[in-house]
């Protein structure tokens, strides 16, 4: 198994000043916390023996974007109290690199336990593949929070050149551009993760190759609006509000939703240290049923314009509401004189969709973004073969289950298989995790 070394790591995201500037919280540099600002009174469940929490500490890190909902809920809806854990703090993180390098640390050196994260990042921080010294860090993956709420952003400047969900009439463009040496510059929030995948499938469909064709750089997602004002990046693959607030500012447009590239994706996960969960199951089980309690609010499409309120408070997205809500009620102004959308199926989800589950982390998912992290040379092809046992390691969705039965999640709520099934994206390649070598045979466009 070949590593990737934290110096050539920190190169890869640490390329533009920008990102070096907006860097906080750091090793040794205690990330921000928020506290409660609640008015929701919720009556506290009756803890046993059996579901009282080891402790009712931990530290949660978060970024601001919509992703982040259910763990800002558990907090200021009082969930997380409800069921024993009233002294969570949750930490709003500068960028990816800060929240990896604060659980590292863990929270007895002021760092995070865990918290929000982009996938596969806690497969790879379990492998040491980007921490300090390729040293390993066990986690392990409780549940997913959200699926979909993701956008493609491109600069007002690229209008009228077809730059849309379908990358096929734009390709000739970009590929020009890059002749020209002036490429199409596109970033995202974290490398080899989330938002990378999305950017990278979205050009390969269009038989854009984003290791030739385009120069790729990671920007912190708050900064994305003033790197599109000041015209250092052509387009941005992050989570709502950034995308959104482009198309409000009318800095830009939209050209693609992750949800129109794949209905119900994967999107960011609750994960944690390992060492804190099995030092304390119960306080896990505690948390975990807090946030299902916040995906379930969350999803209640009723609350939305309370949720929009909660997230645009400083300590949080620091962004009015007013540009919140739009995209929460899968309300989109796409521009560029495409057709704007409306339809509630299209915002992001935290519970339950038609595919199912949102907040069970199904091991077939995590196999896809093993497998998508093979495509592009991200991990050896190696990977595949041994995936099975490694997702077994850090993949817990047992303690989903008990921790939903413990909840009183109905039956039907609780998947009795790890899989979800074959996936379809919107150029009609399927992964099947039964083979994921046929998916990969199967694109044109990949680094292997």
């Amino acid at each position: 198994m070949s590593s990737v070394s934290r110096r050539q790591f920190l190169v890869t995201t640490g390329t533009s000043a920008i990102t070096a500037v907006f860097l906080k919280g750091c090793l040794g540099n205690p990330p921000e916390t928020t506290s409660s600002i609640s008015s929701t009174e919720v009556t506290p469940v009756t803890l046993t023996p059996e579901t009282t929490p080891e402790t009712p500490t931990i530290q949660l890190g978060f970024a601001p974007i919509f992703e982040a909902a259910p763990l800002i809920v558990a907090k200021e809806k009082g969930f997380f109290a409800k069921y024993g854990m009233n002294e969570v703090e949750i930490a709003k993180q500068a960028n990816w690199g800060s929240a990896r390098d604060n659980v590292e640390i863990g929270s007895a050196g002021g760092g995070i336990d865990g918290g929000q994260w982009q996938m596969p990042m806690p497969y790879l921080i379990s492998e040491g593949l980007i921490t300090k010294n390729n040293v390993k860090i066990p986690m392990y993956v409780l549940a997913m929070l959200n699926t979909q709420g993701n956008g493609i952003a491109i600069a007002k400047a690229q209008e009228g050149k077809n730059i849309t969900l379908d990358m096929t009439k734009a390709k000739d463009y970009i590929v020009g551009l890059k002749q020209s040496g002036k490429p199409f510059r596109a970033a995202f929030t974290f490398p080899k993760v989330n938002q990378d995948f999305w950017i990278r499938y979205w050009l390969a469909a269009g038989g854009i190759n984003p290791d030739t064709d385009v120069n790729l750089m990671t920007v912190p997602a708050a900064q994305t609006v003033a790197n599109m004002k000041t015209g250092s990046m052509e387009g941005f693959s992050t989570g709502d509000p950034w995308p959104t607030r482009i198309v409000a500012d009318d800095i830009g447009f939209m050209s693609a939703l992750t949800a129109q590239i794949w209905a119900n994706h994967p999107e960011e996960y609750l994960a944690i240290r390992a060492d804190w969960v099995d030092k304390n199951p119960k306080a896990t089980k505690a948390v975990l049923k807090a946030v299902m309690e916040a995906q379930q609010w969350c999803d209640t499409q009723s609350n939305r314009a309370e949720l929009a309120q909660i997230l645009s408070g400083a300590n949080y997205f620091n962004v009015p509401a007013t540009v919140l809500k739009p995209a929460l009620m899968g309300k989109y102004k796409m521009g560029d004189g495409q057709p704007d959308i409306d339809d509630y199926k299209m915002a992001v989800q935290y519970w339950k969709t038609d595919k199912g589950s949102v907040s069970y982390p199904y091991k077939s998912l995590d196999l896809w973004f093993l497998t998508e992290s093979v495509r592009w040379g991200f991990l050896p092809a190696s990977y595949l073969d041994t995936a099975k046992a490694l997702i077994d390691k850090v993949n817990r969705e047992d303690i989903w289950k008990e921790a939903a039965k413990e909840a009183g999640i109905p039956d039907a709520d609780i998947p009795t298989s790890t899989s979800r099934g074959v996936e379809k994206f919107f150029d009609g390649k399927e992964f099947n995790p039964e083979n994921p070598k046929a998916y990969l045979d199967s694109l044109t466009i990949k680094n292997i």
